[in-house]
């Protein structure tokens, strides 16, 4: 059962949502366009990763990159969230990794298949702790950063989104209904780059939480 800590508790996870493109000089860096609607896929909770574990790269990849972003908890699910309610809806926030098979992921898309062999293996979702959403009284002034073995791979300010926090729960409610215990990893930004075995990943969302990773 795939689980997360949020303060003294084990909320168990159901559904792992992804919003693609939600910067738009990551859009840029990749070479694709922004979208006009979240860009929405699935992780299986199978690649749930905390920081109790190393990263493990796939051996059917040879370029797995980093994508560090804001990640929110869903303590209360529904349907047809309005947009002024949304964030009344999150029960934690953290900072997490969107791990993905840059190569892998290529040859699907030129195939027009699904991303999930490059979006979905074991440890492809990793997670901070998290912290109760009453201490965040804006996600949108948020940033965050990624440094890899020191040095400075991503610098985050979620007030750059395309689309915010609340619009993505608003969205994910009307179109596939929220779960208690559903997690929204909100985008990317710029700076996205390969990890290889025995880098340290070090994370921080600034004055609420950080996490540690080794690539094992």
């Amino acid at each position: 059962m795939a689980s997360v800590k949020l303060a003294l508790h084990t909320i168990r996870v159901e559904n792992i949502f992804c919003i693609g493109r939600n910067y738009a000089a990551h859009a840029a860096e990749l070479g694709n366009p922004v979208e006009n609607e979240p860009m929405v896929f699935l992780k299986p909770t199978s690649a749930l990763l905390d920081e109790s574990s190393p990263i493990r790269l796939p051996d059917y990849s040879a370029d797995v990159h980093h994508e560090c972003e804001l990640v929110a908890l869903i303590g209360k699910g529904g349907s047809d969230i309005p947009l002024d309610m949304a964030l009344s809806h999150v029960a934690g926030y953290g900072i997490g990794l969107d791990l993905t098979a840059r190569d892998v992921q290529s040859v699907d898309k030129s195939k027009g298949h699904p991303w999930t062999k490059a979006k979905g293996f074991r440890g492809a979702a990793c997670l901070s702790a998290l912290v109760p959403a009453e201490r965040v009284a804006d996600p949108q002034r948020l940033q965050f950063e990624l440094r890899v073995n020191g040095q400075l791979r991503q610098a985050g300010d979620a007030g750059m989104m395309l689309f915010t926090v609340a619009q993505q729960i608003s969205y994910l409610s009307r179109v596939y209904g929220l779960s208690d215990g559903d997690l929204i990893y909100t985008g990317t930004p710029e700076g996205v780059a390969q990890i290889r075995c025995g880098d340290a990943l070090d994370l921080s969302l600034h004055g609420q939480v950080s996490a540690h990773w080794k690539v094992a």
